[in-house]
This record gives C-alpha cells, structure tokens and sequence, in this order.
C-alpha cells in the first residue's frame, strides 16, 4: 500500500510539470519545455518502479533498470518498454543542455533546444503520463 501512495504522489508531481511543460511549449520556452517534459517522464517511471517493488538508482535515467524488471509489469505495458526506456534516454540526454546550454561554446540553451526537439520531449511525457497512470489505475483495482 505504500508503494501505491508513493506512485500516486509521483504521479501527481508528474501531471504538475505535464501541465507547466504545455504552457512553457506554447509560450515559446523550449528549453524549460524539455526539461520539465524530462522530470515527468522521470516522475512517471520511478513511480512504476516503485509500484511493482523495485527500488531505484538516484539517477535521471531509469531506463536500464526498466527493462531489467520489465517482466513485472503487465503484457501491455511490457510491450511499450522500449519506447519509454528510449524517451527515458532521450531527455536524461539533453536535460544539461536544456538547463546549461553548451558552456563551453558559450551557446545558450534556446540556442541548442529547437521548437522540435522540445515538440517531441513535451509529446514523449505525455505518453509516458498516460501509460504510467493506466498502470496505477489497473493496480488500485486489484
């Protein structure tokens, strides 16, 4: 039972920063776009995690430990494990550019954040927040 109120709460942050990722798009912010698009899909996964027992790395990236325990999870949500370990991968990737720019370059991060890439981020998170919270809804039933 702790382990579903954890993921609830995890959950709830997530839908938090959907919310706040969509209004920083639409405003044209793209790099805190991506970057809060990273923290919801990193919501979202340690809350799976959490739900089915497994206890995490302190880490952004969770998506080797995924697919490490992909067999606890239900057949459908198996079968999307290689799209959210990928997105997983994805965003821990570009979450230091998306805060820092490239330092060294001295570019910022709306230099190096495009339209695109934080369209792709903000899309990913929405469909990690909509699995992950099918998957809870499906366990608070059982």
């Amino acid at each position: 039972m702790k382990f579903l109120k954890l993921a609830k709460s995890y959950l709830r942050q997530a839908e938090a920063r959907m919310e706040d990722a969509d209004d920083a798009f639409k405003e044209g912010n793209y790099p805190y776009a991506l970057r809060l698009s990273q923290e919801v899909v990193e919501l979202c996964l340690k809350a799976s995690l959490r739900l089915v027992g497994i206890e995490y790395p302190k880490i952004h990236d969770v998506s080797d430990i995924l697919l490490k325990y992909i067999d606890r999870f239900p057949d459908w949500f198996r079968e999307k494990g290689g799209y959210l370990a990928e997105t997983s991968k994805k965003l821990a990737l570009k979450r230091e550019i998306s805060f820092y720019g490239g330092e060294e370059g001295l570019l910022s991060p709306d230099e190096l954040i495009s339209r695109d890439d934080a369209l792709d981020a903000v899309e990913r998170a929405r469909e990690t927040l909509k699995l992950c919270k099918k998957l809870i809804e499906e366990y608070m039933k059982l």
